[in-house]
């Protein structure tokens, strides 16, 4: 009886928390419309997120972008003056692909720096060990390690 009456309680609460699921509202009625907000959204970085573009994220950052990206496109703005227009007030860094340039030089060339550098520190280390290895003994040393294995 109270398996019965568990297992009841439990299809009522799964079953109630489907109704609260809704479906996802039309944002513009105009489906082209809708494909150039997602196609400038997708080259935009969300400012809180800061690994997703503004088309991936839920932040309520990125949802007011995109509505400014769909307000700017109903006033007739192009993409390249909307994408101006977000790097003027956020900087490049919220292109999701920032250009080459003096200010974004680290962001291209960091990877590559960091690449180099641990190919070089991985080389060192290598080299450093296989010698440490092969390197002969004179006789005191060997003495020394037969009297340390002895204790």
């Amino acid at each position: 009886m109270i398996k019965k009456i568990s297992l009841t309680v439990l299809m009522v609460f799964l079953v109630s928390n489907l109704s609260f699921a809704e479906e996802a509202p039309l944002l513009a009625k105009d489906p082209e419309l809708e494909e150039r907000v997602k196609a400038i959204s997708v080259e935009l970085r969300c400012l809180v997120c800061q690994n997703q573009t503004i088309a991936d994220s839920n932040a309520g950052l990125a949802i007011d972008l995109k509505n400014q990206v769909r307000d700017m496109l109903r006033q007739g703005m192009n993409e390249h003056q909307i994408k101006d227009f977000m790097v003027e007030r956020y900087g490049d860094f919220v292109l999701y692909d920032p250009p080459v340039k003096g200010t974004t030089m680290v962001l291209w060339i960091g990877p590559l720096l960091m690449l180099i550098l641990a190919f070089w520190m991985a080389v060192r280390i290598v080299r450093r060990r296989s010698r440490g290895i092969d390197l002969p003994q004179s006789s005191e040393d060997a003495a020394r390690a037969r009297e340390l294995l002895k204790d």
